[in-house]
């Protein structure tokens, strides 16, 4: 009996329909035999459409379970099994597959139930038996293991809890022991069972910063991936007291917290991955609600006094992640909703709030920075009119009972929450800044002697400058007020930020060289400024970051890009001020260096258009002619010789909302500048900048993904792939690569893809089932049909490394396809690059599948001229490739040989085999030694 596959079905009943719930079914299984596991599943979901019988529909649910075991998506597979027994309680086969999947799914005391009932169905069946024989191992280790670890667990929470053991190394172990037992999931439920949440809670009180520490990273194994622990440990500690650890001064336990915070999210969001799921039904009620709780104590949190920047950091990071809907896909954004409704004055009042001097909420150089990514994502959410119109509202209600009533101290809290949307959601900015008295506000308060009201007052006029579309105030009259701040101020701080307002009106004209807003060397002096504060580290990095924001705007221009990358001084402090704790430099830094890379979109106009534009006297764009290739390549090696990738490198690991998915999508255009010429590409994967690329391609916007992907594509091709992406790592670049094969990314995106593809598909067995798992051979198999011949030799090149596995062969071997027909013919084209690649995938499919030999003959009439043209090749690669092909043919069947030898291949194998010692003469001498023992050619007088 076979247990693994679909299976045989019993015979279907005669009712309404029946005949196409057969044929459904009957489609079904021939996809599935040919490894289209998802064809199966819409083949037998159909089938269950059209009225089937319930014995049909047992069989038709225990097909979709082995399915979903081959998707590995056990959680399915376990259902439909299960509804197969439902229907038929002595349906064998479910029974077995349910064990299967409930075994995946790490619930082995289910498991053995299903497989002694099969057992006792069929004694005799020895696939059963080696199945019990195999779960009952593992539930002795396990068993064994939790036992083992009874003892432990209680020894460690003796070490740790002892007042004896302060500071020794004794209790260090244990909590490192600790730790490392709770990231195991058997280890985490031991320790849950043993009384461990209410034990750590014991380590919390303490106050011990490194005994906090173990136990929130150990409280992290507890409920990562598990909901009802989850649920429990919130009821033992309290949410509030989980929340409030986030405030503490000590910025490794805050940052702890803030982990332990985002994992219990991840648990209540998406239920239960993995555990003891049988417990889950009794314990969760509503994790809406749990989830709500939570985000209403970080909101609580945010205008707590007394809590530290760091945690007001980290609970604005926690609600950027977990508020806003992942894609817009998802119709549901109540979440945002209610948060809005229930907390925006809250993030508004974090916004609002200066650094320096400290008012009554502590903040960091970041905070404000974070309000305004929060306040974007929040307002980026929303779905129509209606919602964005009450954001709005609440908004500028928020501004008014500041602005009015409160005087000087009120109206500089209003200019500082502007200031904030503006750097966020700007249409709600630019919508404050037209209330009544604002924008007058924000002038006068330019002119004070104050200088924190002067610093509030001009940054709210920097960010005003580039967002207010509708504020013809600052357009009109903002240079003039900027250059005042900038000749009379006798302050650097506000003599910088005057300058950062300058360098925004000043290139407007962006990369348009014929829309100088300045006069000639006017933005050079501007630019050497910048970079003169920039190198000044007696200023305090927060003023320095201004500078930077200036050079962000200035490098537009290329006379400033080129001094730039001469100023090496100028550079390291770039790159040193990237890598502080300053984040929300990260976007400013990220924009220079697009700038100095031309790594912005950029197509080149159609003459055509441009004389028709010049006739019409319509302004056409020029390129600053050193913008050209030549000029941008030669800043390339001046950003790499002067340390960018490492720099960048860390800017990608920085763990803060101010890398946001655009600032993600610069980064991602700079790498890909960095590695177009291959001779650079060795220096980029030195300083870790393949490492750098994986999480940008795997994050962010779609086309800061599409760029980093392509980026690794280079890497890959070029440089040794497991020397590039060490360890588990290369497995990750796999699934970037394939994104590059549909159809909406270009020609070259797809050939750079499919070339790396074939270097990774050739490495191991481990990379192709990596590769064949993303569903990635259809996108390959439609390439090989492509008219552009790079792209359809490169497709076939990967298809030929990608016949070394097992499924791929089967896929040639299945009846009804034209893939064998397909690499014969092309074995015969032109290109000999094509041929090449075609042939190298004959010779290894006929070698792994003899049975494909007899079926070349029927696929097409010239299968005879296309085997002697590869053996009669100026080429040794395909003389040998056609040899080996022949050869496999020969061995596979004697009427095949008989065929060829009657044939001039014969000739051609004879005057083959008389040369000197070639992979091509044995393989040829191999064939004529096949034939003679077959009795269809005699062997010369000489033997030979």
């Amino acid at each position: 009996m076979t247990v693994s596959g679909p299976g045989n079905p019993e015979p279907q009943s005669v009712g309404p329909g029946a005949s196409s719930v057969e044929q459904l079914r009957k489609d079904g299984n021939e996809l599935f035999k040919c490894g289209d596991y998802e064809g199966a599943l819409t083949a037998y979901t159909q089938a269950l459409g059209l009225g089937a019988t319930p014995q049909d529909q047992a069989i038709l649910h225990r097909n979709r379970a082995a399915c979903h075991l081959k998707l590995e998506d056990y959680e399915k597979a376990e259902t439909e099994a299960t509804k197969a027994i439902e229907k038929d309680g002595g349906d064998i086969k479910a029974l077995y597959r349910r064990s299967q999947a409930l075994e995946k799914l790490g619930r082995l005391d289910q498991a053995v139930l299903d497989l002694q009932r099969c057992v006792s169905l069929e004694p005799k069946n020895k696939v059963f038996q080696e199945a019990l024989r195999n779960i009952a191992g593992q539930i002795q280790e396990k068993v064994r293991y939790m036992s083992s670890t009874d003892a432990k667990v209680e020894q460690m929470f003796q070490i740790l809890l002892d007042p004896q053991e302060k500071g020794t190394e004794k209790k260090q172990k244990a909590s490192q022991n600790l730790v490392v037992l709770a990231r195991e999931d058997a280890g985490a439920e031991k320790i849950f069972r043993s009384n461990g949440v209410q034990l750590l809670q014991r380590l919390l009180d303490m106050g011990e910063p490194d005994l906090m520490l173990a136990a929130l990273r150990t409280l992290v194994g507890i409920c990562s991936e598990h909901q009802s622990r989850t649920v429990a440990t919130l009821s033992v500690l309290g949410t509030r007291r989980v929340v409030s650890m986030l405030g503490v001064e000590n910025q490794a336990v805050s940052l702890a917290a803030c982990h332990l915070l985002q994992v219990m999210f991840d648990a209540l969001k998406e239920g239960v991955k993995k555990g003891f799921r049988g417990k889950e039904g009794a314990i969760i009620v509503d994790p809406a609600r749990e989830l709500k709780v939570l985000i209403s104590n970080l909101l609580e949190l945010l205008t707590e006094v007394g809590v530290s920047g760091q945690g007001r950091d980290n609970a604005l990071t926690l609600l950027i992640k977990v508020v806003p809907r992942k894609s817009p896909k998802d119709p549901n954004n109540s979440l945002t909703l209610w948060v809005i409704d229930q907390g925006l004055k809250k993030i508004l009042e974090v916004g609002g709030s200066v650094q320096d001097p400290p008012g009554e909420l502590t903040v960091t150089a970041n905070s404000r920075m974070s309000a305004s990514i929060l306040l974007s994502k929040l307002f980026d959410d929303l779905k129509c009119d209606a919602e964005r119109e009450n954001f709005h509202r609440l908004c500028e209600n928020y501004i008014k009972s500041w602005f009015e009533g409160h005087g000087l101290a009120g109206k500089l809290r209003a200019i500082q929450t502007v200031s904030c949307l503006l750097q966020g959601p700007c249409d709600a900015g630019n919508r404050a800044l037209e209330l009544n008295g604002v924008m007058e506000s924000v002038i006068a308060l330019c002119a004070s002697e104050q200088e924190e009201e002067q610093l509030v007052a001009v940054e709210t006029l920097i960010h005003a400058a580039g967002k207010a579309k509708r504020a013809s105030f600052i357009t009109a009259n903002g240079v003039s007020l900027l250059k005042d701040l900038y000749k009379r101020s006798e302050k650097d701080s506000i003599r910088i930020r005057a300058l950062v307002g300058l360098c925004k009106l000043g290139s407007a004209g962006g990369t348009d060289f014929s829309m100088k807003q300045f006069a000639e060397g006017s933005t050079l002096k501007l630019a050497k400024q910048c970079r003169k504060w920039l190198c000044n580290d007696q200023m305090d990095v927060g003023t320095r970051r201004w500078a930077v924001e200036g050079l962000a705007y200035l490098t537009f221009d290329a006379d400033v890009k080129e001094e730039f990358v001469e100023d090496a001084a100028a550079l390291k402090a770039l790159f040193q001020l990237s890598k502080s704790e300053e984040r929300s430099v990260l976007f400013a830094v990220a924009s220079a260096l697009v700038n100095c890379t031309n790594s912005y979109d950029y197509e080149e106009p159609d003459p055509k258009m441009v004389e028709l534009a010049k006739y019409a006297k319509q302004h056409v764009p020029e390129q600053h002619p050193k913008d050209k290739p030549s000029f941008v390549r030669a800043r390339v090696k001046k950003l790499l010789a002067a340390g960018v990738v490492s720099a960048m490198t860390c800017m990608v690991k920085t763990e803060s909302p101010v890398l946001t998915s655009s600032c993600r999508e610069l980064l991602s255009r700079v790498f890909l500048a960095l590695v177009e010429e291959v001779e650079d590409r060795g220096t980029v994967v030195a300083q870790g900048g393949g490492k750098a690329l994986l999480p940008l391609a795997l994050e962010g916007t779609d086309v800061g993904q599409t760029k980093a992907a392509q980026a690794l594509a280079k890497l890959t091709i070029t440089s040794n792939p497991e020397m590039t992406f060490p360890g588990e790592r290369i497995y990750e670049v796999v699934r970037p690569l394939i994104s590059l094969l549909h159809l909406n990314c270009s020609g070259l995106q797809n050939f750079e893809a499919l070339m790396a593809l074939t270097n990774l598909a050739g490495i191991s067995e481990r990379l192709r089932q990596k590769i064949l798992k993303e569903k990635a051979v259809p996108m390959i198999e439609g390439y090989m049909f492509e008219e552009h011949e790079m792209l359809r030799r490169a497709a076939t090149e990967c298809m030929c490394n990608l016949a070394m596995s097992k499924e791929v062969q089967d896929l040639f071997e299945a009846t009804g396809n034209d893939r064998l027909k397909l690499l014969v013919l092309y074995s015969g084209e032109d290109d000999e690059l094509l041929r090449r690649a075609a042939a190298g995938g004959l010779a290894m499919l006929t070698s792994m599948r003899p049975s494909l030999c007899s079926r070349i003959p029927q696929v097409t009439t010239h299968w005879l001229e296309i085997l002697q043209a590869l053996l009669l090749s100026p080429s040794q690669e395909l003389q040998h490739r056609g040899a080996v092909v022949v050869l496999n043919m020969v061995e596979a069947s004697r009427e095949i040989a008989s065929t060829l030898m009657e044939s001039e291949v014969l000739e051609i194998l004879s005057v083959l085999a008389k040369d000197e010692e070639t992979p091509v003469t044995r393989a040829a001498t191999a064939c004529l030694g096949k034939a003679v023992e077959y009795g269809l050619i005699k062997p010369s007088q000489d033997g030979k």
